[in-house]
């Protein structure tokens, strides 16, 4: 057991001898500092501008009393319903946050034309608007800010907008919006826990977020000890993926910190899945969710205890790594412990090769339409382009299944169900993603990690559509677009993809989720 700065690390793995080879080269202390140099001279342009994360906290902290001053004021006017517009760093970290603390924050962090006109449609006289987007030309946020000021949002009242100096967003919304928030442009928007896009829309919603800071900031101090917890975490997860164990399994067991596993995901995903290399973080439901797979994973409880009883299958009697403590503590932990383990692995943990090339197919396609699609077979409210039997009968013992799901995250939400009933029915690691938010999280490691990763697209009908203000596409286009581009992405590096399309989203899922039962 390693403890300190108010964070917890337990494990079985060993992880000495990395330890060991860590404190030598005093790259605990070195990466505290922010040194550049520790992932090698092609990384060495792209860490020295993206390690700003480790320096932040003063900043962060010049922010609470500005924005307990702009909440104060915001209720004052009867605006009292927070919505985030913003993907993948910029809208995991505060989703975690408001969910452990019991405060309402509505996120927006998808395409999908139904999911987005019931944010809309709600409470719009009440709502304040954050829109997130470190570049400032995140397709998806852009398109939430157009939906919202089309259905009457007041900008100069009702808009807040957390941006890079210099973005685009900034010189569109300067002398539009009410407040404008510049980020610190050094830090990568998976590292942005920490920074004004975690902390704004959440200290909006009504978290004091002084206390996570406060958390961080004890952390913070033990980070250049080659023995303290983040350089444990990181050994660990490095460790055990040069050991083979690339598959990290997480369920929370009683942390009271709700969703960390998604923002783990994002974070460990994005920065280490590329070169055909990786750690495949796999969220579970609970710890007694089937985890499947065997010796390629290293299975993981935020909260808990090493004699806890989650984790039992596979002949285990406990968890392979634990981690508990504060929610500040675990997102400066998780970041520092990623920044490590890339340096372990060999790659750099800063970039994201691969991401542009969806987005490139994406807008590729919007402008020339989608290519026409027959499905291989039609069985009730299914569309298959492939045999479902037959891919998941072609997944093999070195393989791993995500299941990406082009959908309404809350009205189709029995789509997450999969995961569970693919892991039983294949006995391999399987993951969960909603489309497009996954492109923002391990859409990186899909395409540049591992070639082990065979994938199970899910889109459906479009019931009413939703215009996209100032453009030619609507949503139902977009998110279209953007499936049928990531698919393209994966078939050419010769992934295995299947489609199935539900012409009736509830009825499709039932049968589908029958069917594998």
């Amino acid at each position: 057991m390693i403890a300190g700065g108010g964070l917890t690390v337990r494990s079985s793995v060993d992880a000495e001898g990395v330890r060991a080879t860590l404190a030598a080269e005093d790259v605990p202390a070195l990466l505290a500092a922010g040194d550049a140099t520790l992932w090698g001279p092609e990384a060495e342009p792209e860490a020295t501008v993206r390690l700003g994360w480790l320096k932040v906290l003063d900043t962060s902290r010049d922010l609470v009393a500005r924005l307990a001053k702009l909440r104060a004021e915001l209720l004052s006017e009867g605006l009292d319903h927070v919505v985030l517009a913003g993907m993948g760093g910029s809208s995991l970290a505060p989703e975690v946050i408001c969910r452990t603390l019991g405060v309402e924050l509505t996120v927006l962090d998808t395409t999908d034309a139904g999911q987005v006109r019931a944010a809309v449609s709600d409470r719009l006289d009440r709502t304040v608007l954050v829109v997130s987007s470190k570049s400032g030309g995140t397709v998806e946020t852009d398109s939430h800010r157009r939906a919202y000021l089309d259905a009457g949002l007041d900008p100069a009242r009702q808009l807040i907008v957390v941006t890079d100096p210099g973005s685009p967003l900034e010189a569109a919304v300067t002398g539009v919006a009410r407040e404008v928030f510049l980020a610190d442009p050094t830090v990568g928007g998976r590292y942005s826990a920490l920074t004004a896009f975690g902390l704004v829309p959440s200290a909006l919603a009504g978290v004091d977020v002084s206390e996570l800071l406060a958390e961080a900031s004890a952390l913070h101090a033990t980070l250049a000890d080659p023995e303290g917890p983040a350089t444990a975490l990181g050994a660990i997860l490095g460790a055990s993926a040069l050991a083979g164990r690339d598959k990290l399994a997480i369920a929370d067991d009683g942390s009271g910190i709700v969703g960390l596993g998604d923002w783990i995901e994002q974070l460990v995903a994005e920065s280490t899945g590329k070169a055909g290399v990786g750690i495949l973080p796999v969220v579970l439901e609970d710890p007694s969710a089937p985890v499947a797979g065997g010796p390629d994973v290293l299975r993981c409880t935020v909260g808990g205890a090493m004699d806890s009883d989650a984790f039992l299958s596979g002949g285990l009697e406990a968890p392979e790594l634990s981690v508990s403590g504060g929610l500040g503590a675990h997102f400066l932990a998780w970041e520092f412990a990623t920044a490590l383990a890339g340096r372990l692995l060999g790659i750099n943990p800063f970039d994201q090769p691969n991401v542009q090339e969806s987005k490139d197919n994406t807008n590729r396609l919007l402008a020339s339409g989608l290519p026409a699609e027959t499905p291989s077979s039609v069985d009730g409210a299914l569309e298959v382009y492939g045999d479902l039997d037959s891919f998941l009968a072609g997944v093999g013992p070195d393989n791993y299944v995500a299941v990406l799901a082009y959908l309404d995250r809350h009205a189709d939400a029995d789509a997450e169900q999969l995961r569970a009933l693919i892991a039983e029915r294949t006995g391999r690691p399987v993951t969960f993603g909603w489309g497009p938010r996954f492109l923002h999280s391990t859409g990186q490691y899909h395409k540049g990690g591992p070639e082990k990763g065979v994938f199970l697209q899910l889109t459906g009908v479009v019931a009413e559509d939703l215009a996209v203000g100032g453009k030619e596409y609507t949503f139902g286009a977009l998110q279209a677009a953007q499936a049928a581009g990531d698919r393209e992405a994966l078939a050419q590096r010769d992934r295995p993809v299947l489609r199935v399309h539900l012409t009736d989203r509830a009825a499709g899922l039932a049968q589908l989720l029958a069917a594998l039962r």
